[in-house]
């Protein structure tokens, strides 16, 4: 079948439905050139010394029908011969004759690929475009839901939604400690819905690297399919998955926002962007990476309004992929600190993240108590407050209920106590949070 055959359909437990191509009959329905899928072929029996159809069939995501029939035209070009054949249907074994050893060599020396066949990109375009993430939604129900335990002003809840139904860009600024990077990676949990990934993506006879385990999360797999023969069966060259979230920190240059081409391996590696479709990118501590916060959205600016970016092959062919993804930028700075007004228009949402009521303050930490295990003593917060935060003038900041908590922990470990919320512990793990050397004298 065709990038355009009807799709198959998994049902998963909390009702939602993610599509997945069915699995290619003939060499013709895969969209791949004939070469490299006998190049494909020759490369898993060399490099991963595989030989049973079976074997080859789970290793390249491909059905033993149509890998029986590329063999067939492998044997006939005299690079593989059978090394058994059982009873049963399926149960035979190749190897590769000298003939073929010499042109494995020479496949692998032009790249080392030889894991699950790739699809074609116009195949991974339709995909991305079938289970756009634009089309997810997020009603005030459904935020309610998944962030109930999260503490937050109710006027950041309604941006934070009403951002989450965006194409454009967010931008969560504040001071360190506010919990930007927290509530941009609560965002993720609200991401609904499975989508299908590629191992790998063909454009022009090259091949690049999608599928990543760091930043793509299977599910678990549906009932599996009575025979590898299964005709209805889905095709095992895609993975389906949780939408994905990539977080990029200040380790984010331009180069990396291209296709990164292994010389050793001779294929690409897609750019994080690329495998953040149908997900969420979050740039973390944006204006920390050596790359200016202008270049940087200089960068995705087309690809924000035109929902695909360009990408270019070493020979200079240029390639039109998708970008679909909820594009969040977490700073401390100021957004004036970042650009003039033309650049900051650029992004759709401004949120500012910054010190919480009391009350709040008090909740956070009672949260963080029962996380740690820590009896929570009002007296303690009393103390935190009044003689802590209001005598040095310090905001009352999310991160710092938490790490304050985390250190009186720490110090009952140490001393083989159990740990409470005293306000003398208090004082002692303020002094070390904030490096006061005239505390300790």
């Amino acid at each position: 079948m065709s990038a355009a055959s009807p799709s198959l359909v998994e049902h998963r437990p909390d009702g939602a439905t993610a599509p997945l191509p069915c699995a290619p009959q003939r060499l013709q329905d895969t969209g791949l050139p004939p070469l490299l899928l006998a190049e494909l072929v020759l490369k898993a029996m060399q490099q991963h010394a595989l030989g049973s159809l079976h074997e080859l069939s789970r290793h390249l995501c491909l059905g033993p029908l149509l890998l029986e029939a590329l063999l067939g035209q492998l044997r006939r070009e005299a690079v593989v011969e059978v090394q058994h054949r059982g009873a049963l249907a399926g149960d035979v074994s190749y190897q590769l004759t000298r003939a073929g050893r010499a042109r494995a060599a020479e496949a692998l020396a032009r790249n080392l690929y030889s894991g699950p066949a790739p699809v074609p990109l116009a195949a991974y375009v339709q995909r991305v475009q079938a289970q756009s993430v634009a089309d997810m939604g997020l009603t005030r129900e459904r935020f309610e839901q998944a962030m109930a335990s999260v503490v937050m002003p109710a006027h950041l809840r309604e941006q934070l939604g009403a951002a989450m139904n965006s194409r454009r860009a967010k931008l969560l600024y504040g001071p360190p400690g506010a919990g930007k990077t927290f509530l941009c990676e609560r965002m993720a949990s609200l991401l609904q819905g499975a989508v299908a990934v590629p191992h790998a993506v063909e454009v022009h006879g090259e091949i690049i690297s999608v599928f990543d385990p760091l930043v793509h999360r299977p599910l678990p797999a549906a009932a599996a399919s009575a025979s590898l023969y299964d005709a209805h069966r889905a095709d095992a060259r895609w993975v389906l998955c949780e939408r994905p979230v990539v977080i990029m920190g200040g380790e984010l240059t331009l180069e990396m926002l291209d296709l990164v081409f292994d010389a050793r391996a001779g294929f690409y590696h897609a750019p994080p962007h690329f495998k953040a479709n149908n997900g969420l990118l979050l740039v973390d501590d944006l204006g920390r990476q050596i790359v200016t916060p202008r270049q940087l959205l200089n960068r995705w600016i087309l690809p924000m309004e035109q929902q695909h970016d360009h990408l270019m092959l070493r020979n200079g062919i240029k390639l039109r992929v998708p970008f679909d993804t909820l594009l969040f930028f977490s700073t401390n700075l100021r957004p004036e600190e970042l650009g003039d007004e033309a650049f900051l228009r650029r992004i759709g949402y401004k949120i500012f993240v910054g010190p919480v009521p009391p009350e709040d303050y008090r909740h956070i930490l009672r949260q963080s108590c029962e996380q740690y295990g820590v009896p929570y003593d009002d007296a303690a917060f009393d103390s935190l407050v009044h003689e802590m935060h209001q005598r040095e003038g310090r905001p009352l900041l999310p991160a710092y209920a938490r790490d304050l908590v985390s250190q009186i922990v720490d110090f009952a470990t140490y001393n083989g106590l159990k740990p409470e919320l005293s306000p003398r512990l208090m004082k002692w793990a303020w002094r070390n949070y904030f490096a006061n050397e005239a505390a300790w004298a």
